[in-house]
């Protein structure tokens, strides 16, 4: 038996095994900075661009011009992911352009300082920071998750690799709504440069505890070698139409689409609603979004002790969904005067959360399964659509906040119903796990 033949039984042998605690530690910060970054987008970017004077047309004309470029970046980086591998090295490259572009989105107009001051010239320069950072989001999120279906063919590691991530998800947020808090009350917002060094210090602290994860990920994170040589030949790579032919395809798609869409919209106008709506206090800015992110980290965390099964995935998800329905329900209906249950509601949404994105995204791998030449392409695909379909339905909601408040729409009615097309299609999968894997959870 040759060497070759002997390292590849080697490494399938290791794929196969549960995978250890601090592998799945390295692996879990690894999207600390795209994280950070990614809530301070969500939830402060309309605000920021609210504040600083742009029109609610313009600003998400920013936001749209962002989600549209990380989409058609995922789907490239996929690809190249796929034939030529190098996890890592995409995902350095893409974290490098994180830290430095995305200080350009909350560091004011520069083009403004040079040029006269107009909404055209505002919207040019915030849509175009915008766009380069997601760039590098988009390479930084589709190396990162396409590696799990590489570190392990484990089932049940699978899910905890990504629960991990899930978690540590939560620790990024919770950082950022910290350095949120701090900063909203030791520096008042009371004049332009005033709310712009607010949202500068907030962008500064979250890229540099950002990349101290990344850091911690690449020194602890080994690039998986199994790539392809599982199948025993490095140069074949699954062709896009092999996805098209799978039902399973469209289906964990939907499911996952409309996750981040519940995600991604909710904490969009999350800020808006406790302000605008119920009249919260300026420190609920920080504090009602931190209750749903403590919530999810301990979900996500207990989550990591279950041994998976097709099954179990379809049910937590449809669990999640439903409780994002009745939440849903509660904001739509929940008059100022009664502010004080949002914080209970808040907690329910973080389980809902967690519930919802860990399965989500252990779908994909279940649709992966061994064909590990095509994963990148997967992820990749699939966050162009659920990049393109936030920016739509955040346009589409901008677009009428002028003439209607769309804060308790887009915080309660998008997301429920996006819940329960989620549950209804979850429902008709056909998820299956490979026998022998799912016997025991990975930390016992």
């Amino acid at each position: 038996m040759g060497d070759n033949e002997i390292g590849d039984e080697e490494d399938l042998s290791r794929v196969k095994s549960d995978v250890g605690r601090w592998p799945v530690f390295y692996y879990g910060v690894g999207h600390m900075l795209n994280d950070i970054t990614s809530s301070c987008w969500f939830t402060y970017l309309l605000l920021f661009l609210a504040d600083i004077g742009l029109s609610p047309r313009d600003a998400a004309i920013v936001m749209l011009s962002g989600q549209i470029a990380d989409g058609f970046a995922t789907v490239f980086t996929g690809e190249l992911i796929d034939r030529f591998g190098h996890f890592k090295v995409w995902h350095g490259a893409g974290s490098v352009l994180v830290a430095v572009s995305f200080s350009s989105v909350f560091g004011g107009c520069l083009p403004c300082r040079i040029f006269s001051t107009s909404s055209v010239v505002e919207t040019t320069s915030y849509s175009v920071a915008a766009a380069i950072f997601n760039m590098g989001w988009a390479a930084a999120q589709v190396s990162h998750m396409a590696m799990v279906n590489c570190i392990s063919l484990n089932s049940t590691s699978r899910v905890v690799l990504t629960s991990c991530r899930n978690a540590f998800t939560m620790v990024a947020n919770l950082s950022l709504y910290a350095i949120a808090l701090v900063v909203f009350s030791v520096i008042t917002g009371k004049s332009h440069a005033d709310i712009q060094n607010q949202y500068r210090w907030i962008a500064y602290s979250s890229i540099f505890i950002g990349c101290c994860f990344v850091g911690i990920f690449h020194f602890g994170t080994k690039e998986p070698r199994l790539k392809m040589s599982i199948h025993g030949n490095d140069h074949m790579r699954i062709s896009w139409a092999y996805w098209f032919k799978k039902a399973l395809y469209y289906q964990v798609g939907i499911v996952y689409v409309l996750t981040r869409l519940v995600q991604n919209v909710s904490q969009a106008y999350l800020a808006f609603y406790v302000i605008q709506d119920l009249h919260m206090a300026q420190s609920a800015k920080a504090l009602v979004p931190a209750i749903i992110y403590i919530s999810s980290f301990v979900v996500s965390i207990m989550m990591q002790e279950v041994s998976w099964t097709g099954q179990r995935l379809k049910a937590y998800f449809s669990i999640g969904g439903i409780l994002w329905v009745f939440c849903g329900a509660s904001i739509i209906l929940l008059p100022s005067n009664m502010k004080v249950y949002m914080y209970v509601i808040s907690a329910f949404i973080g389980v809902a959360n967690a519930l919802m994105m860990v399965t989500a995204v252990s779908m994909q791998s279940v649709l992966v399964g061994l064909d590990l030449n095509g994963c990148a392409f997967v992820y990749g695909s699939l966050s162009f659509l659920d990049k393109i379909s936030c920016g739509i339905a955040l346009y589409v909601l901008q677009s009428f906040q002028s003439y209607v408040s769309v804060t308790r729409y887009g915080l309660g009615l998008v997301p429920a119903v996006s819940s329960l097309v989620g549950v209804g299609v979850t429902l008709t999968m056909k998820l299956h796990t490979h026998s022998g894997s799912l016997t025991k959870p990975l930390l016992e």
